[in-house]
């Protein structure tokens, strides 16, 4: 696999850029935001990559940061999620704003990406949520069991205004079961 390429910035396009290391130029796929931090052609750079192979082809992902190539790859692995959607997540959501996202179950953060509905956001986040580790969880607002139990509720379809209502007075530092279940309980009498 291609991992890094170290080289020349020969050409920088509206969809990737183009490295010249070792006297071949590689092709790379980039977002635009990953473009823009790339150095001026005619430079020195360092091109983190992901390697994709289809059966229709090879496409190799440049990224700025090592971060961002593990994220794609984390990424790649949620269902029904593929190179150029990954892609444009990263383009619209910064390493630590993804992952916060995913976190706390904040759908409407991830749904600013364009191919990003609702229902693509909530399969991301419950795909997602178990690989992500943030050390600091605690001081984030709504990443408690709460969140939990409201990702949870949104996944089964209920609507926001709803899921703030059973959720009104529960303890914020309760077991997500224990939480789920009131929360159920309240909607259920609805």
């Amino acid at each position: 696999m291609i991992g890094r390429l170290r080289g020349t910035l020969a050409v920088k396009g509206a969809e990737g850029l183009l490295v010249e290391a070792g006297g071949v130029g590689f092709e790379v796929l980039a977002s635009p935001r990953a473009l823009a931090e790339f150095p001026a052609v005619g430079e020195s750079v360092v091109v983190h990559t992901h390697l994709h192979l289809r059966e229709d082809g090879v496409a190799l992902y440049g990224f700025p940061a090592a971060e961002e190539r593990d994220l794609f790859r984390v990424l790649l692995g949620a269902s029904g999620v593929g190179p150029r959607l990954a892609l444009a997540v990263l383009g619209h959501l910064r390493p630590a704003d993804l992952r916060r996202a995913i976190v706390t179950a904040d759908a409407d953060a991830l749904t600013v990406v364009p191919g990003v509905g609702k229902r693509t956001a909530q399969r991301l986040i419950l795909d997602l949520r178990a690989r992500f580790e943030m050390p600091d969880l605690p001081e984030l607002p709504g990443a408690g069991s709460l969140a939990e139990v409201r990702g949870a509720l949104e996944g089964l379809g209920y609507q926001p205004a709803e899921i703030r209502g059973a959720l009104e007075g529960l303890p914020a530092d309760g077991q997500v079961e224990a939480l789920l279940r009131a929360a159920l309980q309240r909607l259920g009498k609805r």
